[in-house]
C-alpha cells in the first residue's frame, strides 16, 4: 500500500470515528432528556399529590375549626342555665330553710 492510500484510510477512519461518536452522543443526548422528562413528571405529579394532602387537611382543620366553636357556644349555654338553675335551686333551699 502506498502512502496515500493508508493517509486516505486513516482519514477515511477518523471521520467515521467523529460520526459515530456524534451519532452516540446524539442518542445519549435524546435519552438524557427523555430520563429527565420523566423525572420531572414524577416530581410534578407526587408535588400534585402533596398539594392535594395539604388541601384535604386544610379542610378537615376548617370543619374542626368550626366543630370547636360550635362546642364552646354549646359550652357558654350550658354554663347559662347551669348558673341559673343554681339561682333557682339557692332561692328554693332559702324558702325551705324559713
Amino acid at each position: 500500500m502506498s502512502t496515500t492510500a493508508t493517509a486516505l484510510i486513516s482519514a477515511a477512519c477518523a471521520i467515521l470515528g467523529a460520526i459515530i461518536g456524534y451519532v452516540g452522543f446524539l442518542r445519549t443526548s435524546k435519552q438524557d432528556s427523555k430520563d429527565l422528562g420523566k423525572e420531572k413528571g414524577t416530581i410534578l405529579t407526587e408535588i400534585g399529590y402533596i398539594k392535594a394532602g395539604i388541601d384535604d387537611i386544610k379542610r378537615k382543620q376548617e370543619k374542626q375549626d368550626e366543630r370547636h366553636l360550635e362546642i364552646i357556644s354549646r359550652l357558654a349555654a350550658v354554663e347559662s342555665l347551669a348558673k341559673q338553675a343554681h339561682s333557682r335551686l339557692d332561692r328554693l333551699e332559702g324558702r325551705d330553710g324559713e
